[in-house]
């Protein structure tokens, strides 16, 4: 692959960083997005030569200045890794409207903003490279992270959208879909809604704990996804959406079965309704 220039929000952590640092290990450039001057000290820290931007991904005005800031100092940018993103945890009667609207402010409308920064320069240049970082919590659900899914469901419909309508203009556009991986997204990163109804105790406590324990254990190696994101890059024919993780391609196939058996199941009404 030629080197390229790489647009990666959230860059100083978990997926973000990883893929920023095999970018530049392979020779690419490396554009980052952090929140804050500390985040921006920790990364040039860890990345010296990464080329850093601060930027909220939730200030959506702002987005297509520091876009065209960008790429008036760095060059064309030629992918866009869409990752900026956090896990909300919570069961869907406890967890307020309000953490809903932020989950969605920055995994939804955040990466659409950045996208949609990028789409008129792609369109114009008649290439690019979109990655949108979902999840498999897009592709199947669990329960307690409803804010989460609903997220992710939406970032992945509105990925195959753009991936049709940029496709004319050699415009690539692929949802990321990762399953369990060794990042902070359960740890530090998560935010929790607090318990506050005993009726949920046996379905949902067991499910928290459980997440609590495993974080930092998982399967997943945040580098190897990194790796994967460069060879997907790199290809000519990116698929709409790339499963990352054994466990992530078990649950997602175990959904797809299941529907496969509910539709043929309930087939004569659905056919019923047919004028």
């Amino acid at each position: 692959m030629s080197t390229k220039t790489f647009f990666i929000t959230g860059a100083n952590s978990g997926f973000g960083l990883a893929i920023a640092t095999a970018a530049l290990e392979a020779g690419h450039r490396v554009i980052g997005t952090v929140r804050s001057e500390a985040a921006r000290n920790t990364l040039l820290d860890r990345l010296p030569v990464v080329h850093t931007v601060l930027c909220d991904v939730t200030e959506f005005d702002r987005i297509p200045a520091v876009v065209a800031e960008a790429e008036l100092a760095h060059g064309p940018v030629d992918v866009l890794i869409n990752n900026a993103g956090y896990g909300h945890e919570g069961v869907l009667e406890e967890s307020s409207l309000d953490e809903m609207r932020q989950q969605f402010d920055v995994n939804v409308f955040g990466a659409v903003a950045v996208a949609k920064a990028f789409l008129p320069r792609f369109r114009e240049r008649r290439a690019g490279f979109i990655v949108n970082v979902t999840s498999m919590g897009g592709l199947i659900t669990l329960p307690g992270i409803a804010y989460y899914c609903g997220s992710k469901f939406a970032l992945q419909g509105i990925s195959e959208v753009m991936r049709a309508e940029m496709a004319p203009f050699g415009v690539h556009v692929t949802a990321l879909c990762p399953g369990s991986f060794r990042t902070d997204w359960a740890g530090r990163s998560m935010v929790r809604t607090e318990r506050s109804i005993p009726d949920y105790d046996a379905l949902f406590d067991p499910i928290r704990t459980a997440r609590q324990e495993k974080s930092g254990k998982q399967l997943g190696d945040p580098a190897k996804l990194a790796e994967a994101v460069l060879e997907l890059v790199a290809s000519d024919n990116p698929p709409p959406q790339l499963i990352l993780g054994s466990d992530a391609l078990t649950l997602v196939s175990d959904r797809l079965e299941r529907m496969k058996q509910e539709v043929a199941a309930w087939e004569a009404l659905t056919r019923s309704t047919d004028g």
